[in-house]
């Protein structure tokens, strides 16, 4: 009993002083690197590219993405009041499509947790709720005729193991050029889920960049 008692505080100091230490590290680089007006950005796209942007949120990657390349975008954001704000912002686009919903591992129905600096099922952060809808990103994939994805990106609150499962499980990750992530530490096992998602990716993708738990990117091994 008080074995257990010890192992669960070392757990616990572990992961807020240790994870906390490294997750912190890892964004001074992030930022020193400027990663987000380069990494995030810089893809052999053009006109004719196919971007999935999961999790939109305000729109500020797509807005990025298209002013450089003119690149056709899908946007998923199933929280209603961003996907408005998303839709009014590219009303006069045709080339980006905006969703309301989420992309998973299957069509359900959840409670989120909105909040202005991140949403999820995963976390209670908010008070605010929110029913969600979240579709298979097979699903989606199929109905719209899509053979290949240019650059998939991935900020979905937790999400982001589901739909990653689903594309390898599905071996449609071959027709994904690059997979830019950000993994989330509040899910469950997410290191051991991660370090798995790797061993899968690595089989069809190399990473190009890694800062641990902020953002990292796959592109396909060319045969």
């Amino acid at each position: 009993m008080l074995l257990n008692k010890i192992i669960k505080r070392l757990v616990k100091i572990y992961k807020i002083w240790i994870l906390k230490d490294r997750f912190l590290s890892a964004h001074r680089n992030w930022v020193k690197d400027k990663g987000d007006s380069t990494f995030r950005l810089e893809y052999d796209l053009n006109k004719d590219s196919i971007v999935f942007d999961l999790g939109g949120y305000k729109g500020d990657f797509t807005y990025e993405i298209f002013n450089k390349y003119h690149c056709n975008i899908y946007i998923f954001e199933p929280v209603s009041d961003y996907c408005e704000n998303i839709k009014k912002r590219f009303a006069k686009n045709e080339k980006i499509n905006v969703f309301n919903f989420g992309l998973s591992n299957e069509d359900t129905e959840l409670q989120i947790g909105v909040s202005e600096s991140s949403s999820s099922v995963y976390k209670d952060n908010s008070s605010k709720k929110e029913t969600i809808f979240l579709r298979s990103i097979m699903g989606v994939i199929k109905e719209n005729n899509i053979e290949k994805i240019d650059l998939l990106k991935i900020n979905i609150e937790g999400g982001e193991f589901d739909v990653l499962n689903e594309i390898i499980t599905d071996d449609y990750v071959k027709n994904i050029t690059d997979i830019q992530i950000q993994f989330h530490m509040f899910v469950e096992n997410s290191e051991e889920k991660r370090k798995l998602i790797q061993k899968k990716l690595s089989k069809t993708h190399c990473l190009t960049y890694s800062y641990w738990f902020i953002w990292e990117n796959w592109n396909c091994v060319k045969k």
